[in-house]
């Protein structure tokens, strides 16, 4: 790669990453374009060469947000030595420290979708599959603790982890995560046939 596909390649990233905080912070609606060119130090044309519009800029933004909050998920439950279960159960202390982080605004993926209402809009379907994965991701893990059903039980986890990061991002009151985290553990026992 030649110095020049490296500038080019590093205003690329300082667009998006600039975008992607601005956005999340902010909201797209009201984040204007020029703010974010003139935060991220580029001109309007790096935004038309690499994305061609703001809402394509916005669709990336939405790209990074996922990888971010998935990797930041995913390494919160993969600590070595925990169960399949006890990894279930982490979710909910990953969601505790996520809810208490002076940069918490909520979930970007909702945050998204209640931007870009329509459900055909390829913003929208982007946080909607957001979803979906975290459904899945939290089916395998359902599955190698032995739970039956073990997708019922990831939607049901799942709504938990949804609503208290609304409630979270709303009130401001992350005790709610205490409450969200025994509903779970409520849910888990029972699949585990530990409940009647």
């Amino acid at each position: 790669m030649t110095s020049t596909d490296n500038r080019t390649g590093s205003r690329r990233d300082q667009l998006l990453e600039t975008a992607t905080d601005l956005f999340y912070r902010n909201g797209c609606h009201t984040t204007g374009i020029d703010k974010v060119l003139a935060e991220a130090g580029v001109a309007k044309m790096t935004l038309y060469k690499h994305f061609g519009s703001k809402d394509n800029l916005v669709l990336a933004a939405c790209e990074r947000f996922h990888e971010r909050v998935r990797d930041q998920f995913e390494e919160a439950v993969n600590e070595e030595g925990l169960t399949a279960r006890e990894r279930l159960e982490a979710l909910f202390s990953f969601m505790d420290r996520w809810a208490q982080q002076e940069e918490f605004w909520g979930c970007p993926s909702i945050n998204l979708a209640v931007q870009y209402p329509q459900h055909d809009h390829p913003i929208h379907q982007a946080a909607a599959g957001h979803k979906q994965f975290r459904i899945e991701y939290v089916a395998n893990l359902a599955e190698e603790a032995g739970l039956q059903n073990p997708k019922d039980v990831a939607r049901q986890l799942v709504l938990l982890i949804e609503g208290v990061t609304v409630m979270a991002q709303v009130t401001g009151d992350h005790s709610l995560v205490e409450d969200a985290r025994a509903a779970a553990s409520t849910i888990i026992a029972r699949a585990a046939g530990e409940l009647s």
